[in-house]
């Protein structure tokens, strides 16, 4: 499952438009009826696209017009198909980027997994609790796997994502990223819901907690470069195609890698990275 942008991708081939010919089967429907049947519909859909993870826009029955109802029904078929697929892997193998961001494991493992992630998005805590810890028990711990940690803030749907990458690269400034991205994933219902000030203050706590030396850490929470190292992930990220989080490559820099979009479980990334050990 993924979280994702309010991506325009919505398609309209799927129009109804009227018969040429009279059916004599031809079944009437009251306004009132119709109406209802949209609504559950619409409902039915966003249900749906919660627990894979994906973000409808808000909407009211005022703009569900016959056209949208339409896009919403290609939509949906789209990714029941898409859910279908037995392993939620793309096989195409792309060269992805690990720039400088922090690493965890052996700097020469023979596998790398590179993670595009957002603090607040609630499937990246599942992968962070569930996923994660099998993950660095049987790989990195031993040698096979590295962690490249890469910011993908959503910034449309999670007010204080990108306050969170900023101040965990904050902590990387002072050596202890993987310290607070533990902290900003236990405790993400605690600061995901705050106010700027608030907010601002939580993450200087979390500092704190960790012994990071606080006046650093806020001088470094309003560095430019702090904020266009964030931007430049995000932006690496729409190169790469990504539209929600968590997003995975899995590979190496010679050979390339393999995508896993959404926090699956953990058998999907062991399949594939036994496959690029042998």
């Amino acid at each position: 499952m993924t979280e994702e942008f309010n991506p325009e991708n919505l398609q309209s081939q799927y129009i109804p438009t009227p018969s040429s010919d009279k059916n004599k089967n031809e079944i009437t429907i009251k306004k009132s009826t119709y109406n209802k049947l949209l609504t559950a519909l619409v409902l039915t859909i966003a249900v749906a696209a919660f627990f894979s993870g994906y973000g409808l826009a808000t909407m009211d029955n005022s703009s569900l017009t016959d056209e949208a109802i339409a896009k919403l029904l290609l939509d949906a078929e789209q990714r029941a198909l898409t859910t279908q697929q037995p392993v939620p892997v793309e096989t195409p193998i792309i060269m992805v980027s690990l720039d400088d961001d922090p690493v965890k494991g052996n700097a020469d493992a023979p596998v790398t997994i590179i993670e595009f992630s957002d603090f607040q998005c609630p499937f990246c805590l599942r992968f962070f609790t569930q996923t994660l810890p099998l993950i660095e028990k049987d790989y990195i711990d031993s040698g096979k796997v590295k962690l490249v940690y890469r910011d993908m803030p959503l910034d449309s749907i999670h007010q204080n994502a990108r306050g969170a990458s900023i101040a965990a690269e904050c902590a990387d400034e002072q050596g202890k990223f993987w310290q607070y991205h533990d902290i900003l994933f236990v405790k993400q219902t605690q600061w995901q819901g705050l106010a700027s000030v608030d907010f601002d203050n939580t993450l200087k706590d979390y500092a704190r907690q960790l012994g990071l030396q606080v006046s650093s850490f806020e001088s470094c929470m309003k560095s430019p470069d702090i904020l266009k190292e964030v931007n430049h992930d995000l932006i690496q990220a729409r190169t790469y195609g990504l539209t929600g989080t968590p997003s995975f490559f899995i590979g190496n820099e010679k050979d390339g890698f393999v995508k896993i979009s959404g926090a699956q479980p953990y058998s999907a990334f062991q399949t594939v990275i036994e496959d690029q050990l042998n």
